[in-house]
């Protein structure tokens, strides 16, 4: 199971840290991934890491703003310089067979958390 937290109503140019908890338990080697869906939009990848702390992945709209990193069964994501456009629900995701390939590959995960809110006024 995934247990996604952090989000909450912040301003833009703020900062926000998510929280993601894989129990239950995990291979030896997996990945975990953040997407997010905007209201009327698709669901799109954020980023994503492998649980030996390797192959850090983000998207173009993010990068140099945001930062994963993972600890134990943990995941997190460092929002910074947040702006609207960032307003979403924020998925986590895991998946043992992920590889490096299609760690931005929404379709690749197999497990997804319940998601958390993320608004960002401006």
């Amino acid at each position: 199971q995934l247990q996604a937290s952090g989000g909450g109503l912040v301003q833009a140019g703020d900062s926000l840290r998510l929280s993601c908890v894989l129990s239950g338990r995990p291979a030896m080697r997996y990945a975990m991934g953040w997407f997010r869906q905007a209201p009327g939009k698709e669901r799109e990848f954020v980023a994503a890491i492998f649980s030996t702390g390797t192959a850090a992945t983000y998207a173009e709209s993010v990068k140099g703003r945001f930062t994963i990193s993972n600890a134990k069964n943990t995941v997190y994501l460092q929002m910074s310089s947040l702006r609207p456009e960032d307003t979403a629900v924020y998925y986590c995701a895991s998946d043992p067979s992920v590889i490096r390939s299609n760690l931005a590959s929404r379709a690749a995960y197999s497990y997804w958390g319940q998601g958390t809110l993320v608004t960002v006024s401006s």
